[in-house]
């Protein structure tokens, strides 16, 4: 079969301190119960500089200038370790600071809701100015600020979503609407930080792997908001939204939800797309939560530690037909958490691991690498959620040995070959599978690997409207070089057949 190929992807982060403090949802929770709280008052005393986030080695694993091999092999925990990668942009990506960051808010408004001090707003302008990837059209939608009393004003008297830089008001985000909660000022400002944020994970994309974005067909957009207003809550389309201010004129588009399994929907909608033949060119984008910065803010605290959440994370991936060279998308090998699974972990792992390599006759050991929930341990482990990755790999390897697929004894050395330590921040949708496809991209086309699993896993429940789990996955696999094995008879062979076969019926009549 002639499948959809993995041609290129982009993983970007964007430290931004100030919004842990100032919309991280454990903070505005804390504030909201506990005004005088010593967490809060603790917690500045705990946020890293932008140099020690570039230098933090799960981060720099994350753009792609550390392998997940690379980074397995430094001992836990790494917070209190400094890679000797000091540089901000990477292979797949980059690491984008905070002020910059609130600056490209005001790039990505098209509706003349962000507002940036006068002084502010010179500066980042001129920072931005000497950014590779973001053009001077796009630059130039910075306006001349606003006096910081005005700004204040909007704040106090209308409900503005304040914007915050080293601590100091640097401008607002104004309510799109007076009544209308869909539009308030906290909402547009959250949706603003998810568009921006995919714009630069699909510049990257673009540029990294030297992408024209009017090639670009469909988009979709895979994150955990929802934009819409009072008559339809969750009505996008932050995938035509980022489009537009990325250059893919020639694309349309629509947002998939699924809380943190959603990217790997997409990237299964993606590949069934372009193996369909609909468009040739599919990529599905994210960008970051900031409701998730710091959510385990008070355990970092309590321990004396950074707190690790203080990025914003954001992936684009491109998806197009099959150039016989790039990884191939097996949607034949898909696995599905239907609503008859179950909840249980072996129903989950079985449903999504599994049955799938029973399509294809393989067996757990075939898979070279899953990438399964690859959340940072440095961030989970000291708020008591374990190492998420790793308890993955042992439930996969412990089906295996059900399976007789691998000996008990290889459990873990299954562990260690087949899996990776996590690397993902803590944004929800972002660690759920995705962020290996660039490195397995890269594994493929260097002849290291053959197959990898991609797994998304996601918790309907959060939503109350369901109690069901949730999950799909995909084999990512190396091209063959064969392109057209699925592309039909071609009309010269459909042309022989019918001679030989009215050869055939001649032969016959002339017999009889």
């Amino acid at each position: 079969m002639s499948y959809a190929v993995v041609k290129g992807s982009g993983y970007i982060l964007v430290h931004t301190p100030d919004m842990i403090i100032h919309n991280g949802s454990t903070q505005v929770t804390e504030r909201i119960v506990n005004p005088e709280s010593e967490y809060l008052k603790e917690l500045p005393k705990h946020l890293r500089s932008f140099e020690e986030v570039v230098k933090y080695l799960p981060n720099q694993t994350y753009i792609g200038n550390m392998t997940p091999e690379e980074l397995g092999k430094v001992e836990m925990p790494w917070f209190d370790k400094e890679s000797d990668k000091t540089n901000r942009f990477g292979k797949f990506g980059e690491i984008m600071p905070q002020d910059e960051f609130i600056g490209l808010l005001q790039c990505v408004d098209v509706f003349d809701l962000v507002i940036l001090e006068n002084e502010f707003a010179k500066t980042v302008k001129g920072k931005l100015k000497d950014h590779p990837l973001i053009k001077d059209e796009l630059v130039n939608k910075i306006k001349e600020g606003d006096e910081l009393d005005n700004i204040e004003k909007f704040i106090k008297e209308n409900h503005a979503e304040a914007l915050y830089n080293d601590g100091k008001i640097v401008g607002c985000v104004k309510a799109a609407h007076n009544i209308d909660p869909n539009l308030n000022a906290h909402i547009i400002f959250e949706n603003l930080v998810v568009k921006a944020s995919g714009v630069v994970a699909m510049l990257n994309l673009l540029d990294k792997n030297n992408i024209n974005p009017q090639d670009i067909d469909y988009v979709v957009e895979c994150s955990e908001e929802a934009c819409g207003d009072v008559n339809q809550r969750g009505g996008g389309n932050f995938a035509k939204a980022i489009a537009e201010v990325a250059g893919c004129v020639n694309a349309t588009g629509s947002d998939t939800r699924g809380f943190c399994a959603a990217p790997t929907h997409a990237l299964i909608q993606a590949a069934a797309l372009v193996k369909a033949g609909v468009y040739e060119n599919v990529v599905i984008v994210a960008g970051g939560a900031t409701a998730k910065l710091g959510m385990n803010g008070k355990d970092h605290v309590k321990k004396d530690m950074p707190v690790l959440e203080d990025v914003l994370g954001g992936f684009a991936v491109l998806v197009s037909k099959n150039d016989g060279v790039n990884p191939v998308l097996r949607t034949d090998l898909v696995g599905r958490h239907t609503v008859g699974t179950g909840s249980s972990p072996q129903a989950v792992i079985t449903s999504l691991i599994t049955m799938p390599l029973d399509k294809g006759n393989l067996k757990i050991t075939d898979i070279d690498k899953y990438s399964v929930e690859m959340q940072n341990p440095d961030i989970t482990k000291p708020a008591g959620a374990g190492d998420v990755p790793t308890s993955n790999y042992k439930m996969i390897g412990a089906l295996g040995v059900k399976r007789k697929d691998i000996e008990k004894k290889d459990l873990m050395n299954f562990v260690k070959n087949h899996g990776m330590p996590g690397w993902a921040p803590t944004q929800g949708h972002i660690p759920s599978g995705v962020p290996y496809v660039g490195f397995a991209r890269q594994a493929m086309l260097n002849d290291e690997i053959n197959r990898a699993m991609v797994v998304g896993k996601g918790s309907l429940f959060l939503g109350r409207m369901t109690n069901l789990f949730d999950g799909v996955s995909i084999v990512m696999e190396k091209n063959d070089g064969k392109v057209d094995q699925d592309q039909g008879v071609s009309n010269e062979s459909v042309k022989i057949m019918i001679a030989e076969a009215m050869r055939e019926f001649a032969s016959h009549l002339s017999a009889e």
